[in-house]
């Protein structure tokens, strides 16, 4: 029913204020069912939003609304705002799964329940779109228009990594969006074939739409955990090569070694160190865009006082915050 939800009275976390009566979407990011002392059932969950987490408590009807949701779920929510512990904790009524089909009149949209990147995913595929229709090599432009299309669905919302740089939805397209500019400037500067290099920018990480399964909590599938983008990435470059008449075997061998090598790394898991230029750009650039983000989210998510951050964080060193390059 749709009395869980007006429109005109949708909160986010951030928000929140002791004694408030609150309804809004939110992600389920964890879910237990617990015994109070005296051995009654309620439900301790995390919710979270684009703003921040709370922890949620259901008391009452348990086992009916146990039933309504699971963790990793979208939910539509209502309750009341408590302080426990000097902390606010939610003390939750209603609560069910949330669909776009049932709740998106109401201004539901998955892409406000789990962070997600700052930029538009739309205006990122066209751009992406315009720099592939610009490639000169027809059998590389065809190979990466193909792929692309085939999966545009999945590559607008998925996230780069599961924890680490870009893991945020849409942060795959905005890695890829980010190295194909830089590769466009570099690839100039050191004489480079632009096209294979933008290829190998395009194709590097596509085995991670298949590593990873990110309804809203990014985590991996059994094909990812067992084999790796990769190599999932090389077989799906292989496959789509053998569709193209009259393909270049050489052309091919490059740019599958170019998804083999973009680690860079024996250590980093790569299965080939880069042996030839565009590869070796390739690995740099990959390396540059990904350790940037990374300082950039431990400056965003750092919760210290004063100038530097917590040495935790994936750099493990305090950094300076005044750095993030915005006015």
């Amino acid at each position: 029913s749709s009395d869980v939800c007006s429109s005109d009275l949708i909160s986010t976390i951030i928000k929140f204020k002791e004694g408030e009566k609150i309804q809004g979407f939110f992600l389920c990011s964890e879910k237990h069912l617990r015994h109070t002392r005296s051995g009654d059932l309620y439900l301790d969950i995390t919710l979270r939003d684009q703003t921040g987490q709370i922890n949620g408590k259901i008391w009452d009807k348990v086992s009916d609304l146990n039933e309504l949701f699971s963790s990793g779920d979208a939910v539509v929510a209502s309750g009341k705002v408590e302080s426990f512990m000097e902390r606010p904790q939610l003390i939750i009524q209603k609560i069910k799964t949330a669909t776009v089909k049932a709740y998106g009149k109401y201004g539901f949209d998955p892409a406000k329940v789990v962070p997600a990147s700052r930029r538009n995913p739309d205006k990122m595929w066209e751009e992406i779109i315009q720099i592939i229709k610009a490639m000169k090599d027809k059998n590389l432009q065809q190979l990466v228009s193909k792929i692309y299309r085939q999966h545009k669905k999945k590559i607008l919302t998925h996230p780069a990594s599961v924890k680490m740089h870009h893991n945020y939805r849409s942060g795959f397209m905005e890695h890829i969006l980010s190295m194909a500019r830089i590769a466009k400037k570099l690839g100039a500067h050191y004489k480079m074939d632009k096209d294979l290099l933008l290829a190998g920018v395009f194709l590097h990480d596509i085995g991670k739409i298949r590593e990873i399964n990110s309804e809203y909590e990014a985590d991996y599938t059994d094909e990812g955990k067992l084999i790796g983008h990769i190599s999932i990435g090389r077989q799906m470059v292989h496959d789509e090569i053998k569709n193209i008449k009259k393909f270049p075997s050489e052309l091919a061998l490059k740019i599958e070694h170019m998804v083999l090598s973009h680690q860079g790394k024996y250590e980093w898991q790569s299965p080939k160190k880069p042996k030839f230029r565009e590869a070796l750009l390739l690995h740099m650039i990959d390396n540059l865009d990904a350790s940037i983000n990374l300082m950039d989210i431990a400056i965003a998510e750092d919760q210290e006082e004063g100038k530097f951050t917590s040495r935790r964080n994936y750099f493990r060193i305090p950094i300076l915050k005044d750095s993030d390059g915005t006015e």
